[in-house]
């Protein structure tokens, strides 16, 4: 199998294996690292497929749950993709992955599916007390690569989910997010139908997720995810938070990126010094 979560590695000894030159890029990088460094010890690569966002933000979630969120609790939460579907037909145009030698059942029972293991995977690893058991279990289910693939339908369904709401929100004359109205103000996804054929059936296989999708991956899972964005060193943006405004309930996940493109993850928090 491939690993999806690589071993730890000092985040220096890292930086220094990829950025050897003396480019203006590669002085940026560095120090880029040396930033996250004063936070985090180590740092973990993350298997580069389109779905990379979604392998580091739960990753990330997973490693530190101590409970189920309130949103996964709830009793219609497996009765999202019959209840959705009822309501918009368009979504049976969804693209659901491809299992070698399955036979496809109705959409709707898939997804339900899928959302059914991503409730039972959150509930037991939250459950889990110690740090190191948590730990191999978070390794044990990514290595597990039909499972995972499964779990990221779920938060790719969670978003389209998460998208309706806040269109028919904004249409209702609601407050909705900015980045809710940059999400509906691109050509290709003006409405939630769009977003699906266009952005969010393409996630994984052709493509990643962009910036603006990062922010709607955030509040399908009320997480707020924080990312060094290395190349962006010394500039406002080194550290983005999606959303910029979160609520303060929300607990948060940290990520790295170089490019915007491929994320990896920064472990071990240093211990602060206190003076």
């Amino acid at each position: 199998y491939k690993l999806s979560v690589s071993p730890e590695m000092d985040i220096m000894e890292y930086c220094r294996k990829e950025w050897r030159g003396n480019t203006p890029a590669a002085k940026r990088m560095r120090k880029g690292y040396e930033a996250v460094a004063q936070k985090f010890a180590s740092i973990r690569r993350i298997r580069g497929d389109n779905y990379c966002a979604f392998r580091a933000t739960l990753f990330q979630a997973l490693s530190q749950a101590t409970h189920l969120p309130r949103w996964l609790q709830s009793e219609d939460f497996t009765m999202l993709p019959e209840n959705l579907l009822s309501k918009y037909d368009w979504i049976n145009q969804w693209q659901l992955r491809q299992k070698p030698g399955k036979r496809m059942g109705e959409i709707s029972d898939e997804i339900k599916e899928y959302l059914i293991l991503l409730r039972k995977k959150w509930k037991t690893i939250s459950e889990i007390k110690g740090p190191l058991e948590k730990q191999e279990a978070c390794d044990k289910l990514f290595k597990n690569e039909e499972e995972e693939y499964c779990l990221y339908e779920a938060l790719k369904f969670l978003m389209l989910n998460t998208a309706i709401e806040l269109y028919n929100a904004d249409k209702s004359g609601r407050r909705v997010p900015v980045f809710s109205w940059l999400l509906f103000a691109r050509d290709t996804s003006s409405n939630p139908c769009q977003l699906m054929q266009n952005h969010l059936n393409h996630i994984g296989h052709s493509g990643g997720l962009e910036q603006v999708e990062m922010f709607l991956l955030a509040y399908a899972l009320q997480y707020t995810i924080q990312v060094y964005r290395l190349y962006k060193y010394s500039t406002d943006e080194f550290i983005t938070l999606y959303p910029n405004d979160p609520e303060e309930d929300w607990p948060v996940v940290t990520l790295i990126t170089e490019d915007d493109r491929h994320y990896n993850i920064p472990v071990r928090m240093c211990q602060e010094t206190v003076l």
